[in-house]
């Protein structure tokens, strides 16, 4: 009986794997340092560049990128990284990963036909970006979107669950005099009313929302368009939870007595489009605080603004707003941790197929990311938002 393929390359002296290793395409990858006024997150932490590199992968990254998070240039030049001075340099790279969407000025450093991959970000990418990606026939794969082989979106995933933590954290924050808020606990004790927030979607992020809330003695109340996604939030909780489906009336109501609003609907993939109108807002109690964690597509409040870490808040009709797009920031080693766990992987499998043309034909997953494969523009609701016609990529990869 013949061993498998896998057997058989476990009996390989270290050598042969060695040259296997070596026959295999390289990738070069380039990590540039971020504007720390918009961004702190890097998408590979020196334990995640280990891996990468250990498999002959080579990593560029900025001098200084690490900082934001407590890492040192040291930490990733002794992983295996090469610590590079000038962001040209790292742009120069084949494949470049950051957080936030890619500059004109960015872009411009790169090569044609290369692949840059980024947090979406749809209020901070302008139509000229996706022009200039498009011309210089670029693969251009959104975060957001990458889906994993149980077809879940494991960046979102990560991030929703560190969303939902920190928005209730902000939360508990403003509300406090230190912050000029009302004075008011997050919670309750005994013989006062606890305070009331109000969650925007069931999703994973409203379910983390609400358990840290709830946990902290608050009354929760929780609205989705969808009624599967509120059945299962209640099986999440293990507890009954306030839950309806967004009717006018009944959301109303709820808004006008909330003491903090969490928005946290998603309209990239294909969600139906809703939005809380400026005259809803005006009905709720002054001091009230709104975070609205869908500013990065659009918001899901007509009042949001989207803002920096630098300056998150900004009152409007004597409600509170706190509109960022990137709030896990706040917590920017936990995130970056999230990350490296999810990309070293991906970038390892993108190594073995041989690129990421490749990668994208094989992986329906990775494909789902890519929202621009060699200069053609292959997400119609990215299409949608900016005017630009889209493609079936389906089509495209036929004469692959």
């Amino acid at each position: 009986m013949k061993n498998s393929p896998k057997e058989q390359r476990s009996l390989f002296p270290e050598e042969m794997l060695l040259r296997e290793i070596a026959r295999q395409p390289r990738l070069s990858i380039g990590i540039p340092k971020e504007n720390t006024a918009v961004e702190t997150r890097l998408t590979l932490t020196p334990e995640g560049v280990a891996i990468v590199t250990e498999e002959g992968h080579s990593v560029y990254i900025q001098r200084g990128a690490g900082v934001p998070m407590q890492y040192s240039d040291l930490q990733y030049s002794e992983a295996g990284a090469f610590m590079v001075e000038d962001a040209s340099e790292v742009f120069s790279a084949d494949m470049v990963l950051k957080i936030a969407p890619p500059t004109i000025e960015e872009l411009n450093m790169m090569h044609d036909r290369s692949s840059i991959m980024s947090m979406l970000q749809l209020t901070n990418l302008s139509t000229e970006c996706i022009k200039l990606m498009m011309s210089k026939k670029m693969n251009s794969i959104a975060y957001e979107l990458i889906k994993d082989e149980q077809n879940a979106f494991p960046v979102m995933s990560s991030f929703s669950e560190i969303e939902g933590n920190t928005a209730i954290a902000i939360a508990a924050e403003l509300m406090s005099n230190e912050r000029g808020g009302k004075g008011l606990l997050l919670g309750g004790v005994s013989g006062i009313t606890p305070s009331e927030v109000l969650i925007l979607g069931a999703g994973m992020t409203g379910s983390v929302a609400a358990r840290t809330a709830m946990a902290l003695g608050a009354t929760v109340k929780i609205f989705d368009h969808d009624i599967n996604k509120l059945r299962k939030i209640q099986h999440f909780l293990g507890q009954q939870v306030f839950t309806s489906v967004i009717h006018p009336a009944v959301l109303f109501k709820a808004l006008s007595t909330a003491d903090a609003v969490i928005g946290n609907l998603r309209y990239i993939n294909g969600s139906e489009r809703f939005m809380v109108s400026e005259e809803l807002v005006k009905t709720m109690k002054p001091g009230a605080i709104i975070i609205d964690l869908s500013i990065d597509q659009g918001g899901c409040f007509e009042t949001s603004e989207c803002r920096t870490l630098q300056n998150p808040v900004y009152e409007k009709h004597g409600i509170v707003h706190y509109c960022v797009p990137n709030i896990s920031a706040r917590v920017a080693r936990t995130s970056s941790m999230a990350l490296s766990n999810i990309f070293a992987p991906i970038l390892l499998k993108i190594g073995n197929s041989g690129g990421v043309d490749s990668a994208i034909n094989e992986s329906a997953g990775f494909r789902h990311g890519a929202y621009i494969f060699g200069g053609i523009l292959v997400n119609h609701l990215i299409g949608e938002y900016y005017g630009i016609t889209a493609n079936d990529i389906g089509l495209l990869l036929a004469g692959y």
